[in-house]
C-alpha cells in the first residue's frame, strides 16, 4: 500500500520521461511532456496553497503551515513541500515508518503524525482537485486521478473522519457576498478557498466560447474581468452553473468534520451568489429605456 502511494507521487513530481517506469509500475499510461504540463503546470498545479491560502496562489500562509508540519518531524521542508506529490511520498514514508516501529509510543505517535498529514495537509483539498484535473479531460492523467482518488477514499474509511476540520479551513477568509466589489469577487473566483470551486484556465476559455465573448489571454482573473466587461449577465450566469456543479459532490452525510461537506457549502454560497449577481444585472438592463 505504501509503495503505491509513494508511486502515486512520483508520477506527477517527475516530469515525463521520468516518470515512465513509474507509471508503466502502476500500468498506467505514460502522458506526453506537453500533457504533463498542460495538466500540472498550466491547467492545474498540484499545490496545497492554491487551494487552501487565502490568496489562491503558490507559496504565502498555505505553504508555510505545510512546511511547519515538515519541521514538527524533523524533516527540512522541500522548496515544494506542499506538491501533492510530495505529499504522498511523505505519507509512504510515514507508514512505512510506523509498520516498522518496535514499540507502542513509537508507532502511536508516526500513526498520529500519519493520521494529522491525511486530514490536514492531503484530504482537506486534494479529492477537489483530482475532480479540477479530471475535469480537463486528458486521458493519461485521468487513469493517475482515478487511481489516486482510490487510493485516498480507501485510507479515509480505514481512518475514520478527523475530530475537527482541518485548520486551513476552520479559518478560512469569508465567503463570497454580493456586497463584494468587483475586485473582491474576481479575487475570490481564483482562489479556492474563498469560492469553493476550482477554475481553471480551461474553464475559463470554454466559458468564454460558450457565451460568445472574446477571451484575452493572460492571467485568468484578468481574462474573467474582461469577459465581465463584455457580457456581464453571460458571464455571471455561467460561473453560477459551475458553482452549482461544484456543489454537487460526494460528502460524508451528516459529518460536521467532512472537508468535501465544507467544500459543497462554500461553492453553494458561490453559486448563490453569482446567481443573484446575474439577476440583478438582467433587471439593470430590463430598466435601460430603449
Amino acid at each position: 500500500m505504501w509503495e503505491l502511494f509513494r508511486s502515486l507521487g512520483a508520477a506527477i513530481l517527475t516530469p515525463p520521461p521520468g516518470n515512465s517506469a513509474v507509471c508503466a509500475a502502476l500500468d498506467l499510461p505514460i502522458p506526453t511532456g506537453a500533457e504533463h504540463t498542460d495538466a500540472f503546470v498550466l491547467s492545474a498545479p498540484p499545490h496545497a496553497a492554491i487551494h487552501l491560502g487565502p490568496e489562491g496562489k503558490l507559496g504565502g500562509e498555505g505553504l508555510d503551515r505545510i512546511a511547519g508540519f515538515w519541521r514538527v518531524l524533523g524533516l527540512k521542508p522541500r522548496e515544494d513541500a506542499d506538491h501533492l506529490g510530495a505529499l504522498l511520498m511523505l505519507y509512504a514514508e510515514l507508514g512505512e515508518a510506523e509498520e516498522k516501529a518496535t514499540g507502542d509510543d513509537t508507532r502511536g505517535q508516526l500513526h498520529r503524525a500519519r493520521a494529522a498529514l491525511f486530514h490536514e495537509h492531503i484530504w482537506s483539498w486534494a479529492p477537489g482537485y483530482l475532480r479540477a484535473v479530471n475535469g480537463l479531460g486528458i486521458a493519461s492523467v485521468a487513469a493517475w486521478v482515478q487511481l489516486t482518488e482510490q487510493a485516498l477514499r480507501a485510507e479515509y474509511a480505514d481512518l475514520g473522519p478527523a475530530e475537527l476540520l482541518p485548520l486551513a479551513l476552520r479559518a478560512a477568509p469569508p465567503a463570497m457576498s454580493t456586497e463584494d466589489s468587483l475586485d473582491e469577487t474576481l479575487d475570490a473566483l481564483v482562489a479556492p478557498i474563498r469560492s469553493g470551486i476550482v477554475l481553471t484556465r480551461r474553464d475559463v476559455a470554454d466559458c468564454a466560447q460558450q457565451i460568445g465573448v472574446g477571451l484575452r489571454r493572460g492571467e485568468r482573473r484578468f481574462e474573467l474581468k474582461a469577459m465581465l466587461e463584455q457580457d456581464a449577465f453571460a458571464t455571471l450566469g455561467w460561473l453560477a452553473a459551475h458553482a452549482r456543479r461544484w456543489a454537487d459532490r460526494p460528502s460524508v452525510r451528516g459529518s460536521t468534520t467532512d472537508p468535501c461537506a465544507w467544500w459543497a457549502h462554500r461553492a453553494a454560497t458561490t453559486a448563490r451568489v453569482l446567481q443573484a449577481l446575474a439577476t440583478a444585472k438582467a433587471e439593470s438592463r430590463e430598466e435601460v429605456p430603449c
